[in-house]
């Protein structure tokens, strides 16, 4: 491994002046007898297509999941950003359709990519399609983008947890905020310092969230969480880029990460024993499902 944390990352990336993706690229290569980046890079292309074709089936299709818990959401969101001037303004109400778009097609049995996981699938299309279209960006743009967040969720993964059951929430959306708001950072043209304060602005937002899935199903809260946690990745990007810095360290921030979740009860590590998921409402919900 050329990187175990954040800072050894963003060090590789000043020290030989490239940005955060060119080290995962070469990073990537290595695992390869050959270290051949152009099929990296091309593996990566798929990646993004299949995120791209995800976020399209939920904004086209009218999607039901087989619970009935899900689906339509994100056209809702769409319809109302094209009708309406939306508080948020017109680009953060596109990027959390299409967030939702993708995690009602994972919650529809759909092909998506986790990213890190399939709870969280929806943050980091969100982010960069959306950015797509108001920026114009190259597809090239948008894969260098998916390798700097593939860095991102290496760090967390090694050295906390990217998994709701042995971390809580703040493991699977939380780590796609960080990873979204790196990738976001570097595509408006910032430092891979600045990407390493937005990773920690988005962590900290979400710091200790609880997974607590309603039938023990990755639809409720987990869709609105993933618009929710790409607005979080959007604003960390721009509070980064405006200079803004985390006072604890990003690595930092990943170890806290790790011992919130360690402390996090079972009940609320994705078994669905506590927070929203043993409410009146949900226990109403899952009864109706299984019976």
């Amino acid at each position: 491994m050329m990187f175990n944390t954040i800072e050894q990352l963003v060090s590789l990336a000043e020290e030989k002046e490239v940005k955060i993706s060119d080290i995962m690229i070469e990073q990537e290569a290595s695992n390869f007898a050959d270290g051949d980046k152009d099929a990296v890079f091309y593996r990566m292309s798929h990646q993004l297509n299949v995120m791209r074709q995800a976020v399209e089936r939920g904004l086209k299709e009218n999607l039901k999941s087989r619970s009935g818990l899900a689906g339509g959401d994100a056209r809702l969101l769409d319809l109302y950003n094209k009708n309406n001037e939306p508080i948020c303004g017109n680009l953060l109400i596109t990027a959390l359709s299409m967030a939702t778009a993708a995690a009602e097609v994972n919650a529809c049995m759909g092909a998506i990519v986790a990213a890190p996981t399939a709870g969280a699938c929806g943050v980091l299309p969100g982010c960069l399609f959306a950015l797509e279209k108001h920026w114009d960006l190259s597809e090239s743009d948008l894969i260098h983008a998916l390798f700097t967040a593939g860095a991102v969720g290496l760090v967390i993964a090694n050295n906390a947890s990217i998994s709701g059951a042995e971390g809580g929430c703040q493991a699977e959306i939380g780590s796609a905020a960080g990873m979204a708001a790196a990738a976001v950072t570097q595509l408006a043209g910032g430092t891979p310092r600045q990407c390493a304060h937005a990773i920690a602005i988005a962590l900290k937002s979400l710091l200790g969230l609880v997974c607590d899935p309603v039938a023990g199903l990755v639809e409720i809260p987990c869709i609105k969480r993933n618009a929710t946690a790409t607005a979080i990745a959007l604003s960390s990007a721009d509070m980064a880029l405006a200079g803004l810095e985390s006072v604890i360290p990003c690595d930092e921030v990943i170890e806290a990460m790790h011992r919130v979740g360690c402390s996090i009860p079972v009940t609320l590590r994705e078994t669905s024993m506590g927070g929203l998921a043993t409410t009146k409402t949900a226990q109403e919900i899952t009864k109706k499902i299984f019976g």
